[in-house]
């Protein structure tokens, strides 16, 4: 089971819609089973990225599906970011987030700033599974 394709499973988020100051976070995605994790902000359409900022993806995990219960994943327990910054950032990967953390479940939230309307998506990259070969394409997990 040396493959990647036996012990990688990728799962795609569903479009976000960003508009403005609105946070929207995305489905969870359950990380049991694996030993590493790396989620890739990419984007559809960018029609405005908003002010200087952009727009940004930041992550967020729990124990649960209860969505209140889901907190930012504190420094130190992520690696990378992810964030879009041109209008013509369209249909690109704009920045990857390796989890670090022990919580079963993550989610992405995206911020945007004054002006940001795009498309989003989070893509959950998981690796080193307890056990292998592991489904290729897995499925996102609605929080309560």
């Amino acid at each position: 089971m040396r493959d990647g394709l036996s012990n990688t499973q990728v799962i795609r988020g569903a479009d976000q819609t960003l508009s403005g100051v609105t946070p929207n976070a995305s489905a969870a995605f359950d990380v049991r089973g694996f030993s590493t994790a790396v989620f890739d902000l990419a984007t559809g359409a960018v029609t405005d990225a908003g002010t200087v900022d952009g727009f940004t993806l930041v992550l967020q995990h729990s124990d649960t599906l209860v969505g209140t219960s889901f907190i930012a994943v504190p420094t130190g327990e992520f690696s990378g970011t992810a964030s879009v910054l041109l209008d013509a950032d369209d249909n690109i990967i704009a920045g990857s987030i390796g989890y670090l953390g022990n919580k079963r479940y993550v989610r992405g939230v995206f911020t945007g700033t004054t002006g940001t309307n795009a498309i989003a998506y989070v893509k959950g990259n998981m690796g080193k599974p307890h056990r292998a070969p592991v489904t290729r394409v897995g499925a996102t997990i609605a929080t309560t």
